[in-house]
């Protein structure tokens, strides 16, 4: 079975008059496959976060099962991510990436169908958890095969900012997401079918299952890693850092259509929309970070990574308090304070969008910068496993859910992780920055 993931065999080459031309057509497809391939894995992992509110209004979830469901899918991605990397550094990219996003899309809409109890909520948990568990770990197939193929497709000189461009296709997929979700709950309406918050789980599957077939299309695979790896301190580093970037751009994503639905600041269309600006945020935020870092930085990723994330904390502070801007706003220029209120807050979640996926893009371009092209996936992997163990699964999705559950707790002491969060973020970001410099010079 293994042997159907492994590379295929080198090719004739082409006549030395038509290799630059196929060269390049033949980058812009792949590139265009990754990025295609990545956003529509994002089309079948947060669902989760916008059928929560539905669900919890059904009775047949709580705020800290959703957490504990929704973490399953952070644990197995962490782990999937590593091991799947290190398989993928010597698979067949196109294989590896369609495969996990078909098996990932028809997992995610047997959840959609899956038949909930409503007086066993016990069991509901259980049964969502696993089938997170095993959609977080097919999750793992996404982005190694693409970190292998930026890695073989372009260079390192201009790695920085092509990667940072790829990058965004899982924030206009996670954007695309909110939106999807939205059309589908018209449709289930339209049609009369009740429980639109299936619709969450259905519609963008179904059309992930289609941007997989395109991928098959245009992916093509490749024109020692324990001493890359685990003995490398600054990659150890960057992981800590990755591991607090994720906890706030999960702990922020994830839980806003529940937190502004429950505080009665926005309706579910609002709130989804919401959830989609936050992510198309990103795109914007993504590219200028991965420029800033070619144009002023000579590809370093530390100093674009500690700018944004201040960036961040700015704007998680004007998130949490926007009732008090917006009551200071409405006092002194008038206008209806909850209006104010949901317009800063669509302003807060735009910014902490914007700057936070860039620390995400380099964190992970700074990864694959410091370890040769063979152990991409695995350097990849590794920080990934701290980004989604530690930072998603444990303390965006359990932590997070159990003290916003909690009396003693609530949505304001999860700010005040967010706020701590950023601040160890920037912190271990910044570490990096002299190490890096010295790596770059040295010309690893």
């Amino acid at each position: 079975m293994f042997s159907f993931f492994n590379p295929p065999a080198p090719k004739p080459l082409l006549p030395a008059d038509k290799i630059d031309k196929r060269y390049r057509q033949m980058r812009l497809r792949v590139f265009l496959g990754a990025f295609i391939g990545y956003a529509a894995y994002y089309l079948v992992r947060k669902n989760l976060s916008l059928a929560a509110p539905g669900m919890i209004e059904a009775g047949l979830l709580d705020k800290a099962s959703v957490g504990i469901a929704g973490s399953a899918i952070s644990i197995a991605y962490a782990f999937s991510k590593f091991i799947m990397g290190s398989l993928s550094d010597r698979s067949d990219a196109r294989k590896f990436l369609v495969i996990g996003l078909i098996l990932s899309s028809l997992l995610m809409i047997g959840t959609g169908l899956f038949p909930y109890s409503h007086t066993n909520p016990g069991l509901n948990v259980t049964v969502v958890f696993l089938l997170m568990l095993a959609i977080g770990w097919l999750s793992g197939m996404g982005w190694p095969p693409c970190g292998r193929i930026m890695a073989h497709w372009f260079s390192q000189n201009e790695r920085s900012f092509k990667m940072s461009v790829w990058n965004t296709s899982h924030t206009i997929g996670s954007g695309s997401l909110g939106l999807l979700v939205t059309l589908g709950v018209g449709i289930f309406l339209s049609c009369g079918w009740g429980d639109t918050w299936r619709a969450a789980f259905i519609f963008p599957s179904c059309i992930a299952l289609l941007l997989a077939l395109f991928c098959w299309w245009a992916l093509r695979d490749t024109p020692q890693f324990v001493d890359y790896i685990f003995k490398n301190k600054i990659l150890w580093l960057i992981a800590l850092a990755n591991a607090f970037v994720y906890l706030v751009r999960y702990g922020i994503s994830d839980w806003a259509p529940v937190y502004l639905q429950e505080m009665d600041i926005m309706d579910a269309s609002q709130s989804n929309l919401a959830f989609s600006l936050h992510n198309y945020a990103g795109v914007p935020g993504t590219l200028i970070c991965g420029w800033i870092s070619a144009r002023f930085f000579k590809g370093r990723c530390a100093p674009a990574n500690v700018l944004y994330m201040v960036l961040v904390l700015l704007g998680i502070l004007l998130y949490w308090k926007a009732a008090a801007v917006a009551q200071l706003l409405a006092g002194s220029f008038g206008g209806d304070p909850t209006a104010v209120c949901r317009t800063i807050v669509y302003v807060a979640l735009c910014v902490i969008g914007f700057c936070i996926y860039g620390p995400v893009a380099l964190v992970s371009i700074q990864a694959l910068n410091l370890v040769p092209k063979n152990a991409a996936g695995t350097a990849a992997g590794f920080v990934g496993l701290f980004g989604y163990l530690f930072g998603d699964a444990l303390l965006a999705k359990i932590v997070i859910g159990s003290v916003a559950e909690s009396s003693a707790g609530g949505w304001n002491a999860t700010f005040w992780i967010f706020v701590i969060g950023t601040l160890l973020a920037t912190l271990f970001c910044a570490t990096t920055w002299r190490r890096e410099k010295m790596a770059v010079s040295s010309g690893r």
